[in-house]
Formats: C-alpha cells, structure tokens, sequence
C-alpha cells in the first residue's frame, strides 16, 4: 500500500475536521470521527500511532494564534512536517530541527521557496482550489503543471499537491491531472484532498504518486489504521 501520511488540522490546540478550506465551519475531529472520542491531539496520536504526520496549525495561517509547543510535543511522538504559514526565512527557525517545514504557496511566495530550500530539508504544499494555484505571489499563480516543472529545479524533499476543495469530501482523485503530474515532476508527489479509501491508495501507486494525506477516510474507517502505521 502507497505511504499515507495523518493529518492533524490544529485549531485553538484541538485536532478539527477540515472540509473544503471553509476553516470557519471546522468542527472538532470527534464529531464527526467514527474512531476517536476525543480531539486532543496528543490522545489521537497515542490511540491511532501514525508513523507520520502532517500538521497544519490553522491559526498560525489565519493569523490568529499558534500552536507551536504543541507541534513540538506532536514530533516526539510521530515523524512530523507541519505548515505553519511560513512567509519568511526566519520563520523556519519557528520549528524544531526535527519537524520538516510546508511552505504553502497560500502564504509563501517562489522567492522564499527559493531562499528555504537553501536553509534547510522543505516540503512545499501547491494549494489548489478547482484546479487553480492558491497564492497572492504572481510567480506562483501559473496553471499548476507549470508550477511543478518550475520547482523541478530547486532541491525539495517533496510536494503536496493540496486540492483545498476536496478536503473532507472524499471525492475520489483527478486521475488525468495526477498522471500529468507524476509524469513533470522531478520530486515525490503526495496528495492531500478527496481520497475516499484503501482502493484509491492503491490507484494513486499506480498513477506514480508517492504517498497521500490523509484524515477523513481513516475517521470514517475508509483506510486501515494499519496504513497509516
């Protein structure tokens, strides 16, 4: 089975449940998961035992708080990367050593792309939402296969494809773009948004997708716990 990687959308120092980037209408995760009964983060971890996690500190990119401490602990327990809409070189000294930074393009621009692959081992999170590339940096507001071609030439660890509108939706995948996709880029591709169950895991190996994000098909019991261990 193809890498999957948990995610923890933080928010106020509780795990919520993500649906279509609509952050305002994110619901606490045990509302609406059918395997946890709590949000903490730190609880879910110790119940479910991710080998790796992807956080997303939803008030730091909101620019309303953050949840950094907790991101600290969250990487004693689990191989973590987390965005914490970066938007300078010096806020990559926000994260541990241990902790892979996600530069989103939401909150990034290519130049601070450019200076954070230099610095340190980065992730970048091409941030779409239908089809189109999330960004106030006109150097990344290019359809999304250019973008990829473009990144081929900085030295990442890998690249998120995050379909912001599919999150939580379970929509399925856009084969004909991930294909495309697998076939330009130079770097691991993973897919955060839309994967429905263990079946589109292993349709995405088969497209060449390195891996995915995943949360609401491991709360709907969709994907194994033993995937994401």
């Amino acid at each position: 089975m193809t890498r999957c990687v948990f995610v923890l959308d933080l928010f106020n120092g509780s795990a919520v449940h993500a649906l279509r980037g609509e952050r305002e209408r994110y619901l606490p995760i045990d509302t609406a998961s059918a395997i946890v009964r709590t949000s903490d983060p730190l609880a879910i971890l110790d119940e479910l035992r991710p080998k790796e996690v992807y956080v997303a500190d939803l008030d730091r990119i909101m620019g309303t708080g953050e949840n950094l401490d907790l991101i600290g602990e969250i990487a004693r327990e689990a191989e973590t990367m987390a965005d914490v809409g970066i938007s300078s070189t010096e806020d990559l000294d926000l994260l541990p050593p241990s902790v892979t930074p996600v530069l989103g393009t939401e909150t990034g621009s290519f130049a601070l792309i450019m200076a954070a692959s230099l610095k340190r081992e980065v992730v970048v999170s091409i941030d779409l939402f239908g089809g189109a590339v999330l960004s106030r940096d006109p150097a990344l507001m290019v359809p999304p296969l250019d973008l990829i071609r473009r990144l081929n030439l900085l030295p990442l660890r890998e690249i998120v494809l995050l379909t912001l509108d599919r999150v939580g939706t379970s929509a399925g995948l856009d084969e004909i773009f991930l294909r495309k996709a697998a076939d330009l880029s130079d770097h691991p591709l993973l897919l955060g948004g839309g994967v429905r169950d263990a079946s589109n895991l292993d349709r995405l190996e088969d497209l060449g997708i390195a891996g995915a994000l995943v949360a609401t098909a491991v709360h709907r019991g969709k994907i194994p716990l033993e995937a994401i261990r």
